[in-house]
Order: structure tokens, then C-alpha cells, then sequence
């Protein structure tokens, strides 16, 4: 096979690592990764969340998952200034694998309570320390006409499993890298007869 009836083969080997390798968005309930800041939805309105942990990740934020258990510093800005008069909570429970809304009785499960209030600056920040790893959620309820409530589920030091989409780009390197060297080889091969 010559070099150029090679290129076409190659170009989509190279497309097809590509793709899987892409940046995801992956949406937790009502937290979303969009223009590269976080967006926790609340009904119709937005907050921006950022999440640190000064002792281990230094200034790198985070907007999902928690990264490492410890010490959490959480921030929730208000994206709309309608959301400034209105009443609004935040709690932190165990993730106790209930439907959406069907965790029962909260006070059992909960971490964290920051009981309703106005914040006329337009910013929740609050911290907690997380002492184990698991699964999470945490809910965000905003009190005006209509209640409403937004439910994220998140982990707190869990391992990232190896992902299905790098497993299959190896596999597609190997492959190809192994066909065109078995290739090479016999035309080099034939050529030398």
C-alpha cells in the first residue's frame, strides 16, 4: 500500500481518537457547566457556583464532583437580581439513593443546614468539612411566589473510573498502529523478493 492511499486512513484514525476524547459536559441535576462557569438552576433563575478546597487543590475550582475529602469552601452567586429579595436555603444531605424529592425525612440525612434568609448582596458562601468520601446531594430551595428547589447530586473523593471512551481510543491505536506496521512490513518484504 503506498503512502498516499495511506492518509485517508490515517486522518480517520486520527478523527476518531479525537471525538471521544472531546471535552463533555456532564449536567448534575440542576448544575451545568456552561461559558466555562458553573450554573446551578433554580426554576427560572441561575446561580454561579464555585467550589474550593484551599488545602488541597489550592485556587483550582470546581463546579461537580469534590475532588478530595476535607475542608470545602462553596460559593453561590446570584446570577438575577430578582433573586436578591427572595428567601433561600441550602443543605447538604447523604445521598441515600431515594427518587428525586423522595428523601424523607431531611433533618436524618443532613449534613449541612443553612436555614432560609435573604442575602441582599447576592451571595451564598458557606464551608464544610467532609471527613469521608461518597455520594452526596445538595439542594437549593428559593421561597417567592412558588417554591422552588434544585437537586444535585455530587461525590466527595471517589476515584474516577477509567473512562469507556479511552479504553476504546487504545484500543483503536493499537489496532491501527498494528495494521499499518503488519502493512509496511510486507511491502517492504515484497519489495525486497
Amino acid at each position: 500500500m503506498s503512502l498516499p492511499s495511506l492518509k485517508p486512513a490515517l486522518l480517520g484514525l486520527m478523527l476518531g481518537l479525537a471525538l471521544p476524547l472531546s471535552t463533555q459536559v456532564h449536567a448534575h441535576g440542576g448544575l451545568s457547566l456552561a461559558d466555562d462557569i458553573c450554573k446551578l438552576t433554580i426554576g427560572p433563575y441561575t446561580m454561579h457556583f464555585t467550589g474550593y478546597q484551599p488545602e488541597s487543590t489550592q485556587e483550582k475550582e470546581f463546579c461537580e464532583d469534590i475532588p478530595a475529602v476535607g475542608r470545602t469552601v462553596v460559593a453561590l452567586d446570584y446570577i438575577e437580581e430578582a433573586l436578591r429579595p427572595l428567601p433561600t436555603e441550602v443543605r447538604i444531605i447523604r445521598d441515600t439513593g431515594a427518587a428525586a424529592g423522595a428523601e424523607g425525612n431531611l433533618d436524618a440525612i443532613t449534613l449541612l443546614h443553612i436555614p432560609a434568609k435573604v442575602y441582599p448582596n447576592g451571595s451564598i458562601n458557606f464551608e464544610y468539612d467532609f471527613t469521608q468520601p461518597g455520594k452526596f446531594v445538595g439542594l437549593v430551595t428559593v421561597a417567592g411566589k412558588e417554591e422552588y428547589v434544585s437537586r444535585f447530586p455530587f461525590s466527595v473523593g471517589e476515584p474516577k473510573g477509567t473512562s469507556p471512551y479511552l479504553i476504546g481510543a487504545i484500543a483503536v491505536i493499537a489496532v491501527g498502529a498494528g495494521v499499518f506496521f503488519l502493512r509496511g512490513r510486507k511491502s517492504t518484504t515484497a519489495g525486497a523478493a
